[in-house]
Parts: C-alpha cells; sequence; structure tokens
C-alpha cells in the first residue's frame, strides 16, 4: 500500500494498443471514503487524490469498477476493508440527507445514519463534521436541493413558487471537501483535535434568492420566480435559520469558501438548456 507498486496502463500507439506494467508511487497517508459515488463523497475523494493521499473509496450500487463495494450494515465487510487497507483516516459520507426522506423511513434511515456510523466511529475514532445544505457539480440536478432549482430558473414561460422563509447557507461540496481534508491533516499531526465541528458558506439565502442569484448568474430573467414567505405546511419540520457556527475550524486556521454565484455557474453550466449562451460564456 506505500511506496511503490506496480499498476497495468493501456497505451496506444499507431496501428494497435499494448497492454504496459509501469511503477507508481503510493502516497504514504491512507484514506478511506465511504459514499464515494456520492455528490460529497465524489469531491472528497478527488480533493485527497490530488493532494498527496492514498485514496480508496466505497460505494455500493454504483461502486464499481472505479470504487470498493462495501455494504456499510455488514459489519464483518466494513471492519474486513479497514483491516487490509490500515487508513490513517476515515471520511464517511454516507448518509441519507433528505428530512422527508428521513422522517418517513426513519428506520431504515436509522441503520446508516445511526448504526452505520457508530460501528465506523468505534473502528476510528471520529471527529464529527456538520454541514448545511450542499451544491456543487452533480450527476443529474435532483442530486441536490440547490441545483434542483435550475430548470424553474431556465424554463421562464411559467412561474414558480420558491421557499422565501427558511434561511440557508448553501455550501460548495468542494470547500467541504477542502475542509475534510485539511482538518484530517490537522488531527494527523495533533490527535488532541476531536468533537464537533461545523463548517457552511456564509451567505445567507433562502431558496427564492437563490434562485434569483442563479438567474443573474446565468443572465436568465427571474420575475416568473414567485417568493411564498409563509412557514411550510407540508413535509419534516425545519428550522427557519439553519445558520452553523464555524468558529472552531476558522480557530485552527482550517477553511476555505466559494462565493456562491462562482460556485453554482461551474457546477449548472452543462445543463443549461441555451446551447448557445453555454458556447459562448464558455468556450
Amino acid at each position: 500500500m506505500v511506496g511503490r507498486e506496480k499498476e497495468l496502463k493501456i497505451r496506444f500507439v499507431p496501428g494497435q494498443c499494448e497492454l504496459v506494467e509501469e511503477d507508481v508511487d503510493i502516497p504514504n497517508r491512507r484514506v478511506l471514503i465511504t459514499g464515494a459515488t456520492g455528490l460529497l463523497g465524489r469531491a472528497v475523494y478527488k480533493e485527497f487524490n490530488e493532494n498527496n493521499w492514498h485514496a480508496v473509496g466505497c460505494g455500493y450500487s454504483r461502486a464499481r469498477p472505479k470504487f470498493e463495494r462495501v455494504n456499510l450494515l455488514n459489519f464483518v465487510e466494513v471492519h474486513d476493508i479497514i483491516q487490509d487497507f490500515q487508513p490513517h483516516v476515515i471520511v464517511h459520507c454516507a448518509a441519507e440527507r433528505r428530512p422527508d426522506v428521513v422522517e418517513s423511513q426513519a428506520d431504515a434511515v436509522s441503520q446508516l445514519n445511526v448504526t452505520a456510523s457508530g460501528n465506523l466511529a468505534k473502528e476510528a475514532g471520529a471527529a464529527v463534521l456538520r454541514i448545511p445544505i450542499l451544491y456543487g457539480e452533480v450527476e443529474n440536478l435532483e442530486e441536490s436541493a440547490v441545483t434542483v432549482m435550475f430548470d424553474k430558473v431556465q424554463f421562464s414561460n411559467k412561474s414558480a413558487n420558491m421557499d422565501h422563509w427558511q434561511q440557508r447557507f448553501p455550501t460548495n461540496i468542494n470547500d467541504v471537501a477542502s475542509v475534510c481534508r485539511q482538518l484530517s491533516e490537522k488531527r494527523m499531526l495533533d490527535p488532541s483535535i476531536k468533537g464537533t465541528f461545523h463548517w457552511s458558506g456564509n451567505e445567507q439565502m433562502t431558496k427564492y434568492e437563490m434562485a434569483c442569484a442563479i438567474a443573474d448568474a446565468f443572465n436568465l430573467p427571474s420575475s416568473h420566480l414567485r417568493p411564498i414567505t409563509d412557514s411550510p405546511v407540508v413535509g419534516a419540520l425545519r428550522p427557519r435559520n439553519a445558520q452553523l457556527d464555524c468558529s472552531k475550524l476558522e480557530m485552527l486556521g482550517i477553511g476555505q469558501r466559494t462565493p456562491f454565484r462562482v460556485g453554482i455557474r461551474a457546477s449548472l453550466w452543462p445543463f443549461l438548456v441555451d446551447k448557445r449562451w453555454r458556447q459562448t460564456v464558455f468556450h
């Protein structure tokens, strides 16, 4: 796992391709990332992998071929991969994030969000990082509660009701990934760093304000968006203000924040319906 290992690569030459064996350097810092196929997990895996860590990702239904397939509810499988890989750090990104699903499927969600998380903590010890609503590079718009609004923003021929009651702090997954890496590196130097930490963006917005900012980022109209100021009457209860205190990490010199309009533009431009605009601006 450490030092130099052999890796098979495909080499293309004119008229043929061949399989060759090459030496590769393996970083000596090892990190195991659960939920590596998900929105946050993909960013965390990339962040560690690009910063001199030997990263191994775990997934389940979408794991192969890039990641290890591990059922986090199977404690034997979890124990085996930890013993085999011997990671210095485990970053646990596998969780059910949707409050409505958590409320409607409480028992099943508890197995993943509570039982599996507790088992990993027993294997490795834990520092907990609490985060708010996330957005970033998505595989589909429904993957984030922020990016899912993009179609309502783009299709301006139809009015759209947008929540203008709950105060949120949209946070870029690349920023969270960077914080995870920074916290891991700090904790390797100082094992006394532990407990619960918070990180979030610092721009306070309702979903209506996010939608307007998305429209502004792409020079799209926003007059069809309608702010709804009443508190929601359906779905799981949510706090009106979801602000997190990030001072503990800031005191450690840890942090990264991407301005919302910058981050959302980079995340959503591949999903623009108006391809002419996309080609003009980005190519």
